[in-house]
């Protein structure tokens, strides 16, 4: 039986450090998190709030040579994947199990591309609403990882990863259809993401206010009419369940989307409705409203770029 001992972490956004303060918590020196040393002399000097708990993590510089680790976690954002793959050269050897919790349906195959590694789960974390503001990290549920082989198999690999994260305690689910599962987080991820961060509108607003539910939906209903055409499996149930899912959270929780937005960051908006508009265009499926979102972050990020 495969055993993951040695466990390493490339980003510390919110859902990293989630996670990551209970990988800390169980396996001491051998959980390390990949940063520069700028970002080091920051995370040592004011250490990291989560909920309210500071936490000191192992930090490990990319150019430090270090044995291949276990298990390599990105969770960074979209566009700094192909900076994290640099980062996490010398911990990813020829077995080591790969999770990716990026937003979207593409960091897989980029992991892939880079690395030709056969050990690549595909993987998300779903229901937690964790915000970070500075070196604070707030949340009321880490929510769970979703993860599974695309062959649907209860492999090696799916099975380490099981035990180390009920050692750990993080809250899992092993998808039998890890495509579809993908499907549906990224159809949350462009109907929730896209419109908090317009309208700048925490959960609470969606659980209260129909109308602008009404707009998460019309977003998601274009990624299943391209899951139609893909042949992912997405259905109109499949938009119904997020419901019960969103009123589960807080009220005040908000989208990583609109966390960006609201510290002025970049956004993911070309992996989400910039995906549905591509893939719109491939399949010959109308997206008007991810056509008009898209252009709305847009100018939200533009206007930003003015205002420094």
């Amino acid at each position: 039986m495969k055993k993951i001992k040695k466990v390493t972490l490339v980003g510390l956004g919110a859902i990293g450090t989630a996670y990551g303060s209970l990988l800390q918590d169980t396996l001491k020196d051998s959980f390390q998190v990949v940063a520069n040393e700028e970002r080091i002399k920051r995370y040592k000097e004011k250490g990291i709030l989560i909920n309210n708990q500071p936490y000191h993590f192992h930090y490990i510089t990319p150019e430090t040579n270090t044995d291949p680790a276990d298990l390599v976690i990105f969770a960074v954002k979209n566009a700094e994947l192909p900076q994290a793959i640099e980062d996490v050269q010398h911990h990813v050897g020829p077995d080591t199990i790969i999770l990716s919790l990026l937003n979207g349906i593409s960091s897989e195959e980029e992991i892939y591309a880079a690395f030709k590694n056969e050990h690549i789960l595909y993987s998300m974390s779903v229901e937690i609403d964790a915000v970070r503001t500075f070196n604070e990290v707030r949340f009321t549920t880490r929510g769970r990882i979703v993860y599974g082989e695309m062959e649907n198999s209860l492999s090696e690999d799916v099975l380490a990863v099981k035990e180390l994260f009920e050692k750990v305690g993080i809250d899992y689910e092993i998808s039998r259809n890890i495509s579809h599962t993908m499907w549906w987080k990224f159809m949350i991820n462009v109907g929730i993401n896209q419109t908090s961060a317009v309208l700048k509108a925490p959960y609470g607003v969606f659980q209260s206010l129909p109308i602008a539910y009404e707009w998460v939906e019309s977003a998601m209903r274009e990624v299943v009419a391209l899951s139609v055409k893909a042949g992912t499996g997405l259905i109109e149930e499949d938009v119904k369940k997020f419901w019960p899912i969103i009123n589960k959270l807080s009220p005040e929780g908000k989208t990583s989307m609109l966390q960006d937005v609201e510290a002025g960051r970049k956004t993911e908006v070309e992996y989400f409705a910039g995906k549905v508009c591509e893939l719109g265009k491939k399949y010959e499926v109308p997206t008007p409203i991810n056509e008009q979102l898209y252009k709305m972050i847009r100018i939200i990020e533009e206007m930003e770029k003015l205002n420094k």
